[in-house]
């Protein structure tokens, strides 16, 4: 496995991947102890928790078992998704869309019943976007961070056994290896503006949902999937190889402020209540 014994770890790379895991813990903690301590007498836990499971079950489970049909799997419907930029596109956007947004509106419609404060759709968003960060990107992070620290050594022998690398999980590997290898600080902080962005998005995107579920006002939850879609649209793009990486931060930038914008409206127009026992 002659490619990874190339493999030099830039001089940031570690320090920046430290910070970045830092970070990556730190936004949804900062964003739970910010908004518990701020409104502790008009939210329940469980409006945290059961966004972080709305995401795993919808996402995770539900939408990642469709993917492994229709992207990963080898068949002709993968292939025809796969081989075309445009379908490829709308197919991530609308099964991000669908899934993420009805997985929202059937936890806060029909299991959340009481304690229905705008304040717990904000907290049910930063279950979801948390969780998303500690289930997807911080796992991802950590590895990047052990295999800088094993290949800075010098020994790529002693790194490929301890990260458990064959021949035949080498070209899987490498990827991740020089994705770790390249990492620094202006990738940390597009890292972490990413998910900045999208934790706005994801308490953005539940308040809409929540402010038709609340009011009975149906058209709220296809106007989030069309939000959802569209937010999504440069990093499926980015993924093809159509797009740089900075478009889809300044995408996302937009996107997130528009969501927040129309969120913070409805935000405004729901009562505040407290919720009862």
């Amino acid at each position: 496995m002659t490619e990874f014994e190339n493999i030099v770890i830039g001089k940031n790379s570690i320090p920046a991947l430290a910070v970045t895991v830092a970070l990556m813990l730190a936004i949804p903690v900062g964003f739970f102890l910010y908004w518990y301590i701020k409104h502790k007498a008009r939210v329940n836990i469980l409006y945290l928790i059961a966004g972080a499971a709305g995401f795993i079950v919808s996402a995770r489970m539900l939408e990642a078992g469709v993917h492994y049909l229709c992207i990963v799997a080898d068949n002709p419907v993968s292939r025809f998704i796969n081989g075309n930029t445009a379908v490829y596109v709308l197919y991530g956007t609308v099964m991000a869309g669908v899934f993420e947004e009805c997985g929202r509106h059937i936890v806060l419609k029909y299991i959340l019943k009481k304690d229905r404060t705008r304040e717990n759709a904000v907290l049910y968003g930063i279950g979801h976007g948390g969780i998303e960060i500690l289930s997807v990107l911080l796992p991802s992070m950590i590895l990047y961070l052990v295999i800088a620290v094993l290949f800075s050594a010098g020994n790529a022998g002693e790194a490929l056994s301890a990260l458990k690398i064959t021949e035949e999980t080498a070209a899987a590997a490498l990827p991740s290896v020089q994705a770790a290898a390249a990492f620094d600080f202006s990738l940390a902080a597009m890292n972490v503006s990413e998910r900045l962005f999208a934790m706005f998005a994801h308490i953005g995107f539940t308040v809409i949902v929540f402010y038709g579920v609340k009011n009975g006002k149906k058209v709220f939850l296809p106007a989030a999937i069309l939000l959802h879609m569209a937010m999504d649209t440069l990093p499926a793009l980015y993924q093809k190889g159509v797009v740089p990486l900075w478009s889809v931060e300044v995408w996302a930038g937009v996107w997130a402020a528009a969501v927040l914008l129309i969120a913070g409206k409805l935000y405004g127009k729901m009562k505040e209540e407290t919720p009862a026992g």
